[in-house]
């Protein structure tokens, strides 16, 4: 299983990226695939998920800014975030798992490297 995250980067407040990550390894179509995020010296939140039938769910944190969406024919999982907050600050990560069902950080057992969104002026 590889993840691969792309789409970090520096971003005023109020603005928009859309995250990417590129899965290969498995069949992706048949995984819920989920974002979290990391703050340094600080614990791993969980932002979004999506399972295999495109349900989606997200933490309250990002309710009604971010976008969690996948592609089965392209093996990618996206989160577009708007409306972007200096506390969105942080190390993003695209994580599955065989078990994993599309919420919280449980069952999460393969995760990418991350990319870095920092919100500032």
């Amino acid at each position: 299983v590889t993840l691969v995250e792309s789409g970090g980067g520096l971003v005023q407040p109020g603005g928009s990226l859309r995250l990417s990550c590129a899965a290969s390894g498995f069949t992706f179509s048949s995984y819920a695939m989920g974002w979290a995020r990391q703050v340094l010296g600080k614990g791993t939140e969980w932002v979004s998920g999506i399972d295999t039938k495109g349900t989606t769910d997200y933490g309250d944190s990002v309710q009604g800014r971010f976008t969690i969406s996948r592609d089965n024919a392209k093996n990618t999982v996206y989160l577009q975030m708007n409306s972007l907050k200096p506390e969105d600050t942080a190390v993003y990560f695209c994580a599955t798992g065989v078990n994993y069902y599309g919420r919280g950080l449980d069952a999460m057992d393969y995760w990418g490297k991350g990319t870095l969104v920092t919100v500032s002026s």
